[in-house]
């Protein structure tokens, strides 16, 4: 024993001096990630102030978190092909994302994001997005409206946008309507299972014994097998509906829609392509995760910001009410005093050029993104070993993470206001500045970065200006704002608020 404890002893007092997390023998840091799981981004934060460089050792793999734009660009861009998604990460996630786009390598993902790009540069497709963000931004506005007429009714924001954006990415991405956003705000097991889910796979990444708890199907792996029996007749159900329309259509000679899942059912068609319902199951997710997910969070983080700062509240709001009365001056248009009238008035304004001219909306929204970026870390395998700029050793097997939460925190990359809620920080002589996508990681960057940046500013904006626009929204007294941890950002607890009419 006395051997034991003297070996113990050494191993700690030789990283008395240590920047990074300090290891046990045998199981490495596992004791104080586990400790900090439900804080994690705030812990790395932390190590990442003194180290832009974080070195993490568990006990079957070595995790390094960078936060430096040179690490990040390295990864991402210069050394691309030794930093994919890999089998590790695969093999955690698969069971909810399969092998859609942000699950897989090589010429798999090469295929799909080619289909993918196809219809995101489409033209067609920007212009049923504008129609369909607005007609949903619009029905939300009608539940608060209601909700405003009846004192001190709280409303989950968090909730009606999940909603929102989970029947937008139906309709723009997959063509079909689930109206989880209707008035009689329906139970939503879907969402609720994809949540689940998405906790339950996240946790496999610092749970050593997630295998074991598959095989025997308890704890988190249970729910999570659950909630994937949900995910799953949900996603199905969308593809036979999709096939059905779009069987039908052809049968009275009409031109199918142009969405995401179309194409990809024309091209499951042949038989070269390789692609079954279960690849389609795998394609749908993963864009309701891109389309649901990180849009709905990144509008409740706003709304969360400009309550917390009132003064950001009213100088968007300033901005947007002149647009309305200089768009209304210039086309001859009359405004009304119904403030229903107002806003479907309002919202006819609102397009990927007009909106493109809010230049302290996008700011709002991309200074919510720098702060609470809706995928606040992104690992990658490591294929070979290498050595990245700052001169910190990866070795094969490893895994890579570049740390977008930290990143927009720390000094050295925003100076020393870092920390503060600043829009104002995006704008040079009245025009919006646009960031390194090394430094601004929201949207990844190099061959990975998001083909859907430009469609979810056009529904974030579009639904940002109409709920500034005419709501002022308040915290439930007692409501704990924080994060959950899952792939995404979302909040733990929702966002209560109470609504009122401006």
């Amino acid at each position: 024993s006395i051997f034991f404890c003297s070996w113990i002893l050494i191993h700690r007092l030789k990283q008395r001096n240590s920047k990074h997390p300090k290891t046990w023998p045998l199981i490495g840091a596992a004791i104080e990630q586990l400790l900090n799981y439900h804080r994690m981004h705030d812990w790395l934060v932390r190590y990442l102030a003194e180290s832009s460089t974080v070195v993490v050792r568990m006990p079957f793999a070595t995790y390094t978190y960078v936060a430096h734009p040179e690490n990040v660009e390295h990864v991402l861009k210069t050394n691309f092909s030794n930093y994919p998604k890999g089998r590790v990460y695969h093999s955690y996630m698969e069971v909810l994302l399969g092998d859609g786009i942000f699950n897989v390598d090589g010429e798999l993902w090469r295929k799909q994001r080619k289909t993918a790009s196809f219809e995101f540069a489409s033209k067609n497709l920007r212009d049923f997005s504008s129609v369909v963000f607005r007609e949903y931004s619009l029905k939300l506005h009608q539940i608060l409206l209601r909700s405003s007429y009846e004192d001190r009714k709280q409303v989950d924001m968090q909730e009606l946008l999940m909603r929102m954006t989970l029947d937008s990415i139906c309709k723009v991405g997959f063509g079909v309507e689930i109206r989880t956003l209707d008035s009689d705000s329906p139970d939503n097991r879907f969402a609720e299972g994809f949540d689940a889910a998405n906790t339950a796979v996240t946790l496999r990444f610092i749970d050593p014994f997630w295998r074991v708890k598959r095989f025997l199907n308890m704890g988190s792996e249970a729910v999570l097998s659950r909630s994937i029996r949900i995910i799953d007749d949900f996603t199905y159900s969308v593809i036979k509906t999709r096939k059905s329309e779009m069987e039908e259509t052809k049968n009275q000679g009409k031109m199918n829609k142009h969405d995401i899942l179309s194409r990809f059912i024309e091209l499951s068609k042949d038989s070269e392509n390789n692609i079954s319902d279960k690849s389609l199951r795998d394609i749908v997710l993963n864009f309701v995760i891109a389309g649901r997910d990180t849009t709905a969070t990144t509008l409740s983080w706003a709304i969360y910001m400009t309550i917390e700062d009132e003064s950001v509240a009213e100088k968007l709001y300033g901005e947007l009410r002149r647009f309305e009365e200089t768009y209304a001056r210039d086309v001859g248009m009359e405004l009304s005093e119904s403030l229903d009238e107002r806003a479907q008035k309002f919202a006819e304004m609102l397009n990927y050029d007009t909106v493109g001219k809010l230049y302290y909306l996008h700011a709002v929204i991309t200074e919510t993104l720098r702060l609470y970026p809706a995928v606040p870390q992104d690992p990658k395998g490591v294929l070979n070993d290498d050595v990245l700029p700052d001169g910190t050793a990866v070795k094969a097997g490893g895994m890579v993470t570049y740390v977008p939460f930290a990143m927009g925190r720390m000094e050295y990359n925003w100076g020393p206001d870092a920390a503060s809620f600043k829009p104002e920080r995006w704008i040079k002589d009245g025009v919006f500045q646009n960031p390194s996508p090394f430094k601004f990681t929201a949207f990844q960057a190099g061959p990975r970065i998001c083909l859907g940046k430009d469609s979810a500013y056009l529904q974030m904006k579009m639904a940002m200006a109409i709920l500034i626009r005419f709501y002022k929204f308040k915290l439930v007294p007692g409501q704990l704002v924080k994060y959950r941890m899952m792939t995404t950002l979302s909040m733990e607890n929702g966002l209560k608020v109470t609504v009122s009419r401006r």
